[in-house]
């Protein structure tokens, strides 16, 4: 039995060794992938066979809201708009990218702004809960809990289980004094 001790120690060593490493591995493969994206699609690429249009702008802010370059990300999400605009993209297509804007301008404390795009990303496409979820987080941050609390109602009758908006919204009822339980 004393002999076991050593063995199982160094089996959990190794066990506990082997999941850091593959955790680390896919951390920095996620990281090249990212940065060899932002090469590929950035500004500073001296390619010029990529094209500008609103799917690469969207994927290279994207990129760099992973990596969390809000400003950059917003300038792209703009560009990208305006490329969606102009090329006559389907409205999915700019509520992703009005959505994206929002979030990127919401990271940056720009929430007038972000509730803005986010509404549009909603006139766009009316049930999408990622927006609204986001438009609601948005209103908390601006002291408005009665229109946050109604477009986290919304995101729920869409999507009933949505861990976020449940979430969020009970918090919001915490805050206000509301026994989410009583009112049901």
């Amino acid at each position: 039995m004393i002999d076991l001790l050593p063995q199982a120690y160094l089996i959990g060593l190794i066990v506990l060794l082997g999941g850091a490493a593959v955790l680390v591995a896919r951390q920095i493969l996620r990281v090249r992938r990212d940065e060899l994206a932002l090469i590929r699609l950035g500004e500073g690429s001296t390619d010029k066979n990529i094209p500008r249009d609103a799917a690469n702008l969207y994927e290279l802010a994207s990129v760099q809201l992973r990596k969390r370059l809000y400003g950059q990300a917003a300038d792209n999400l703009k560009q990208a708009l305006k490329q969606a605009e102009a090329e006559q993209a389907p409205d999915e297509a700019r509520a992703l990218i009005e959505n994206a804007l929002g979030f990127a301008l919401a990271a940056q404390s720009k929430y007038p702004s972000a509730v803005r795009h986010y509404r549009a990303a909603l006139r766009a496409k009316a049930d999408y809960p990622v927006a609204l979820n986001n438009l609601a987080f948005a209103l908390e941050k601006q002291q408005k809990p009665e229109e946050a609390r109604a477009s986290y109602e919304q995101v729920l009758a869409l999507d009933a289980g949505n861990k976020t908006a449940r979430k969020r919204l009970q918090s919001l009822d915490r805050r206000s004094g509301i026994d989410s339980g009583k009112a049901a």
